[in-house]
């Protein structure tokens, strides 16, 4: 734990989002039971929470596969120049 003194140093305070901000209101456990009502009522989000969690999964192996990618072909490039190197 650091001392109180460093503490203070690098203290945040807490940042207000002005009219964005209700952290205040503490009318229900949902803030917006409204509008979350009427999201639901309308049929707003009717796309299945898993099928948009499989395509979050598929971006991160297709981001992961990409990185794989890119340095394995930065590793034959500097293998390919150590050869072409050592030639001459």
């Amino acid at each position: 734990m650091l001392p109180l003194s460093i503490r203070q140093w690098f203290h945040r305070p807490a940042i207000r989002m002005g009219s964005i901000d209700n952290s205040r209101i503490r009318m229900t456990h949902t803030k917006n039971a409204q509008f979350v009502s009427y999201l639901t009522e309308t049929g707003f989000r009717r796309v299945n929470g898993d099928r948009y969690e499989s395509s979050l999964r598929r971006r991160r192996l297709l981001k992961r596969l990409l990185w794989v990618a890119l340095i394995g072909g930065g590793a034959w490039v500097v293998i390919e120049s150590a050869r072409a190197l050592s030639m001459y």
